[in-house]
């Protein structure tokens, strides 16, 4: 969503910090898909991995209806979009789900909500698209000029929900907000003396028991960006707040992951450090969660809102906010061993800040999803500035997509990796595609003849390609819009080079 003017100086004072490399191998899943095109995922350490134990680089859209009634399907999203993704590449979603739409009365669940997502979700596995169900909010509720959590849950100890800034200004200057992140956090009691805490873990693992064993889901993302609350100021760059971490965040999360895989044992589960993360500000979560968690985080940079681009501010895009994130996401896998997925960034239509993130992520063989399908009538985001379909009640195509945004986000790929993934990227200028990997396996040893598919589409290559590779034979048709390898016999690494017809 919309990146946040207010703590723009914080970020940007801050210093670059290095890339850590990580891998660590745990179970891999063996669940076999019932939705055709799609099957279940696992991970491996910070490798999301399909059931072969192969690596699974998915990039993707957020999918989010923040306007009552929360659904994207009632907004027009459906087939033809569904259809219109995955003829681009794209599969993966992270799909918005409100609890507001799921609990609007205290225990009481709205299970017709959930069916709907439900056939949302499985619709988009017939095309072979993972939904990460993300249980979004901003600025907490509509109490607060956002969405999210019910009115219910909005304990803010009486306090008036004043000064009005907006997006993202509340934050900053709305001290009732503070107070509900606060209740929260702290497991304050809420209607029939229950613990919010317990109330929002209670809700998701609701959903969860709806998604068991549907294979089309990739996971669960457990709260959209969460705010400290009242001790926010002690959460910005370079230090950010591991005491804030431990007593607040981390116990919430870990009972909320708990109840998820109390009643759906394989699917993952996806964390998000505070809000300041997606600036620059590291985590101390470390290892908290369980053995099927992953990091869910974002990366936006703040210099280039409400201003041209220039190298000045680009140099400190790229030094001072994106690559620290991208570092600081790789270092806590490291640490935790857990999935690593950047499940949000653009809400631009700037091009060079779209390349750069992909740059960041592709050289880092990290799955994303871009921010976002549609505005869909967002109260709290950029507009149709982050759109990619203007009007999803309208056909995908023509003027209601953004064609120059999805020149870029339309990149080849590599989508599954039988073995471990090297650095790739495409040059846009030359239209030329690189990757390198190794044929080890990263959890294990693979099963002889696991084939490696790269998505290369039409966008980039309306006449053909070629193909040079080393150490694998091809073994799709020629000019197919998914390349299709096979490592030779022996061979430790495998090079591929695709280039215009």
């Amino acid at each position: 969503m919309r990146r946040r003017l207010a703590i723009a100086a914080a970020v940007l004072s801050t210093a670059a910090l290095p890339l850590a490399a990580l891998a660590a191998p745990s179970a891999r899943v063996s669940e076999r898909s019932r939705t055709a095109g799609v099957a279940a995922v696992g991970h491996a350490g910070r490798w999301i991995v399909d059931g072969s134990g192969r690596v699974v680089i998915d990039h993707g859209f957020n999918v989010v209806s923040k306007l009552a009634p929360f659904d994207p399907a009632r907004n027009g999203f459906g087939r033809d979009d569904a259809r219109f993704l995955a003829a681009h590449g794209f599969t993966a979603v992270r799909f918005g789900v409100l609890l507001q739409g799921v609990e609007p009365a205290p225990g009481r669940y709205d299970d017709r909500y959930v069916a709907s997502i439900r056939r949302t979700v499985d619709l988009l596995g017939r095309y072979g698209i993972r939904s990460l169900l993300d249980f979004h909010q901003d600025l907490y509720s509509q109490r607060y000029q956002g969405e999210g959590l019910p009115a219910w849950m909005a304990l803010d100890d009486g306090l008036p929900a004043q000064p009005q800034a907006g997006f993202p200004g509340d934050y900053f200057g709305m001290p009732a907000l503070w107070r509900a992140f606060d209740n929260l956090w702290t497991d304050a009691k809420g209607p029939g003396g229950v613990g919010l805490r317990e109330r929002y873990a209670a809700a998701l693992g609701h959903v969860a028991a709806a998604f068991r064993g549907d294979p089309a889901i990739l996971g669960y993302d457990v709260f959209n960006e969460p705010f400290p609350g009242s001790p926010y100021l002690s959460c910005f760059p370079p230090r950010g707040c591991p005491e804030q971490d431990a007593a607040r965040l981390a116990p919430f999360t870990r009972a909320t992951i708990k109840a998820i895989h109390r009643n759906d044992p394989k699917h993952l589960a996806f964390y998000e450090p505070w809000l300041t993360f997606d600036y620059g500000a590291p985590t101390g979560l470390g290892r908290f969660a369980d053995s099927r968690s992953g990091l869910s985080f974002h990366d936006y940079c703040l210099a280039t809102v409400g201003a041209p681009e220039t190298p000045p501010t680009r140099t400190m895009c790229n030094k001072l906010v994106e690559e620290r994130v991208i570092a600081n996401a790789l270092d806590q896998t490291r640490v935790s061993h857990d999935a690593l997925l950047l499940t949000e960034f653009g809400a631009t239509t700037d091009t060079t800040e779209l390349h750069e993130i992909l740059g960041l992520a592709d050289s880092n063989d990290i799955p994303w999803m871009d921010w976002a399908y549609c505005a869909c009538g967002d109260p709290t985001g950029n507009g149709q500035a982050e759109a990619l379909v203007y009007d999803p009640r309208k056909p995908p195509s023509g003027s209601n997509v953004n064609q120059t945004a999805l020149d870029v986000l339309d990149e080849p790929y590599p989508r599954l990796v039988a073995g471990t993934p090297g650095p790739f990227g495409y040059d846009a200028g030359s239209r030329t595609f690189r990757f390198r990997y190794s044929t080890a396996g990263v959890a294990g040893s693979l099963r002889p003849g696991l084939p490696t598919s790269v998505w290369i589409g039409r966008m980039h290559y309306p006449h053909g390609y070629h193909v040079r590779v080393t150490g694998a034979k091809v073994v799709s048709r020629a000019g197919a819009s998914v390349l299709t390898l096979v490592a030779k016999p022996g061979a430790r690494t495998v090079s591929v080079t695709v280039t215009p017809a």
